[in-house]
């Protein structure tokens, strides 16, 4: 919101009123509001108070926390008993402008501005909600893939004599320990506070997720490349990769790979994920057809 007395730059006048009580908490007095609104008795502004409390309270808020009367002695008390001032947390002061009277230009400005701090609003929770299903998205993405290159090392390590579940787990185990600092999957699972029948690599995050594909993938080719032809041999490739990654992250980021937050388990992630495409779909067509009965 601003006047011809704003100063220079993007500053609100609303903004420059605020005020602090003795615990840090912002506040606008009432009588400055009523001023910068444009009314010159406070008697008339009154009743746009009141509206503002009635609609404070309408909207489920406690109206004390919003206005708190304030007497000549600075002590709160019944309004109707001592009309000193009135302390407005920001909430109050929008629902006061929102029924303040719009002839008045301040007012006229100060609703303009409003409008445009909750579009700002609106638009800022859009982006952050399109970023976070971008990032949702990867993460399935990454997760999928890790999957698929899961089986081609699983098909590696099958040429090189690892042929047992019990094998293949020690194999696992040694490519996590290079990575995770001497940390197998059990290890990782305790650290992590998961149950024993949770995957690890559900809880993963996007960075972790990537790591692991790495570490997954040039596993995988260095056994077919090399033609490892024993457990051994393939357990000594497996942690010599996850460790080469493992020191390259230490040369690089500030976080290990056991220090990365842990998420909630992607299947969730993944049923969110479809049923806000099936509401889309669901709106896009509803969407059509109003078009064409129109």
């Amino acid at each position: 919101m601003k006047t011809k007395k704003a100063s220079k730059g993007n500053i609100s006048v609303f903004e420059t009123i605020r005020k602090y009580d003795k615990n840090g908490h912002e506040y606008w007095s009432s009588k400055e509001l009523c001023l910068l609104l444009g009314y010159s008795d406070f008697q008339q502004f009154l009743p746009v108070i009141e509206k503002a409390e009635t609609a404070c309270r309408n909207a489920g808020q406690k109206k004390e926390l919003h206005f708190k009367e304030i007497t000549a002695y600075g002590k709160s008390k019944s309004f109707a008993s001592a009309k000193e001032d009135i302390n407005l947390s920001r909430y109050a002061c929008y629902l006061i402008i929102q029924n303040a009277d719009p002839a008045l230009k301040p007012v006229a400005a100060a609703q303009t501005y409003l409008a445009a701090q909750a579009r700002y609003s609106e638009l800022s929770a859009i982006q952050k909600q399109n970023s976070l299903r971008i990032v949702k998205k990867r993460r399935i993405f990454l997760r999928q893939q890790l999957a698929k290159y899961n089986l081609q090392l699983a098909g590696a390590a099958r040429k090189a004599g690892i042929v047992k579940p019990k094998d293949f787990a020690i194999f696992q185990n040694h490519g996590y320990m290079g990575l995770y600092g001497g940390l197998d999957v059990k290890a990782i699972r305790e650290l992590r506070d998961l149950d024993a029948d949770e995957n690890i690599l559900d809880h993963m995050d996007s960075t972790e997720l990537a790591v692991n594909l790495s570490r997954v993938k040039q596993t995988a080719q260095i056994l077919v490349n090399e033609k490892a032809n024993d457990a051994s041999q393939a357990n000594s490739i497996h942690f010599a990769v996850g460790l080469k990654l493992r020191k390259a992250i230490q040369e690089t980021a500030d976080i290990l790979p056991e220090d990365l937050p842990v998420t909630e388990n992607i299947e969730l992630a993944k049923g969110r994920e479809a049923e806000l495409s099936i509401r889309k779909t669901s709106k896009s067509r509803v969407d059509s057809k109003l078009r064409k009965n129109n």
